[in-house]
């Protein structure tokens, strides 16, 4: 008698979730990295704040918004790193020989990197609350933020995973970092996109998601609710989300096909 979808779902989401925390070498930087930036950039950009038409005279939180984006961002190597560790040492070839769905395993690796990526978003917020940020959509609007880092959690997720499908190596998915973070710093991170004077950059930031990926939280953090801000960054993240599902579902298949 087979396991259940739920059983196989279930033990695989385990698995991710015991596998990533046995390599500390790409825990403890994921989770320390953004904090460091965090500790960094706010303590020496505080003068910031002193520019005309800047939306807070908080640079602590108005930076948290993208300490979550960059903590999300990590969910890529994390979820590339398990299916490309599964890729490379033949694992998912054994897994062929079972009737398991490739939904399941997708969406088990996806829940996996999405409790460890929870985690990390309440961690960052509770520190950044402890340290005179503000949240000022108030409670509710807390929850709201982590619902909307856990979306964008899954998305990065997804594009690791698919990345390491193409590849079929854990070791290539590590490049992701160093393009996430080159985009992220060429977005509206440092300062909203109306008050950056140079217009390459502007332009740059305008056209990069990333900026929307960071503005969505930072709406929570600073405006209270702003629909238009929470609606480009969640809708870019979810069909980011959608796309890279679909793609890796898909090649996945070929490779199963293939083997």
């Amino acid at each position: 008698m087979r396991p259940s979808s739920s059983v196989q779902f279930v033990r695989l989401a385990r698995r991710v979730i015991a596998s990533t925390l046995r390599q500390p070498v790409i825990l403890v930087p994921a989770f320390a990295f953004p904090l460091f930036i965090l500790a960094v950039v706010s303590s020496g950009g505080s003068k910031v704040t002193d520019v005309k038409g800047f939306p807070t005279n908080s640079y602590l939180t108005f930076l948290l918004a993208s300490t979550l984006v960059q903590a999300a961002t990590g969910a890529a190597t994390v979820a590339g790193n398990a299916l490309g560790s599964d890729i490379s040492t033949g694992f998912l070839r054994r897994l062929v020989l079972t009737p398991l769905n490739v939904s399941t395993l997708l969406g088990a690796q996806l829940s996996g990197v999405a409790l460890l990526g929870l985690a990390q978003g309440t961690v960052y917020l509770l520190i950044g609350l402890a340290f005179g940020a503000s949240v000022k959509a108030g409670v509710g609007g807390a929850l709201v933020l982590l619902a909307v880092t856990l979306l964008m959690v899954l998305a990065f997720a997804a594009i690791g995973q698919l990345t390491a499908v193409l590849t079929g190596s854990a070791e290539q998915v590590q490049a992701l970092v160093a393009v996430t973070l080159a985009l992220l710093f060429l977005s509206s991170m440092m300062m909203p996109r109306n008050l950056i004077e140079k217009d390459w950059f502007k332009t740059i930031a305008t056209y990069n998601p990333m900026s929307y990926f960071v503005e969505a939280p930072r709406s929570l953090l600073i405006s209270g609710w702003d629909g238009e801000a929470l609606a480009l960054g969640c809708g870019i993240a979810g069909v980011t989300l959608i796309v890279a599902l679909t793609a890796t579902a898909v090649s996945l298949k070929r490779r199963f096909v293939r083997t």
